[in-house]
């Protein structure tokens, strides 16, 4: 968490994306800021940058992506019009196809079991496929920067959901060269709840310890059930809407 002063006066603070500028980012627009310069998106990205993400970007510039969205948030913080930025990172979205797939989880992971985050040795996912099956944002936001192994990765479904959307999460996984069985996956049985259940009842007999926790679901009691099972080595982790 970075946090914002402008002169001697606390703005507030700001979460850096995992990005190679960002740092350089903060830091630039808040110099500018502070003396009162032009602030435009020529601050995150030459002129020959810019031309280029104005076509197809392989990895659908998620980089440029997540400083845009620095940028926009400083706005909100500082009260500087990003308009531009906006307009960019609706473009870029559009041309890569990434309007509607592109969902930044790294912002919305929030630890909720204590107030810093202490030294893991693994990572794991318990994911609720059906009511969370961004696949795209979940790789590239999760399972890919915390290298969580797919045996570490827990799923499951009812069958109603897994005969609707089987074919759509399954070329989602291809193209990770996965399918659903590269993880644990469980096909529930029909009930309200049943796949909460067993994503709890993996957590509780793993016991682990020493571990970073992802809990893909926006179900407020699973998280609460978690919460009251997880050692308190764990770092647990939920999604924020």
């Amino acid at each position: 968490m970075q946090k914002i002063f402008i002169g001697r006066t606390f703005r507030g603070s700001i979460t850096l994306p995992d990005t190679k500028e960002a740092k350089q980012l903060f830091f630039r627009v808040k110099r500018a800021y502070e003396k009162r310069e032009t602030l435009n998106i020529s601050l995150l990205f030459g002129a020959k940058r810019l031309a280029r993400l104005k076509t197809y970007q392989k990895g659908g510039a998620r980089e440029e992506l997540l400083n845009l969205e620095l940028y926009i948030e400083l706005g909100q913080i500082l009260g500087f019009d990003t308009t531009d930025a906006r307009q960019l990172k609706n473009a870029i979205e559009l041309i890569n196809d990434t309007a509607h797939t592109h969902f930044n989880i790294a912002k919305r992971v929030s630890l909720i079991n204590k107030q810093a985050k202490s030294r893991t040795d693994q990572s794991y996912l318990f994911w609720d496929i059906e009511n969370f099956s961004n696949i795209t944002a979940i790789f590239n936001d999760l399972i890919e920067p915390n290298e969580i192994p797919d045996e570490h990765i827990y799923l499951a479904a009812n069958p109603d959901s897994l005969y609707l959307k089987k074919k759509e999460w399954e070329a989602n996984l291809y193209d990770y060269g996965k399918t659903l069985d590269s993880f644990n996956f469980t096909k529930c049985d029909h009930g309200k709840n049943v796949a909460d259940d067993l994503l709890l009842q993996n957590f509780k007999r793993l016991r682990l310890q020493n571990s970073d926790v992802y809990i893909m679901t926006f179900d407020r009691e699973l998280k609460e059930r978690f919460l009251a099972h997880c050692h308190k080595s764990n770092n647990l982790f939920i999604m924020k809407k």
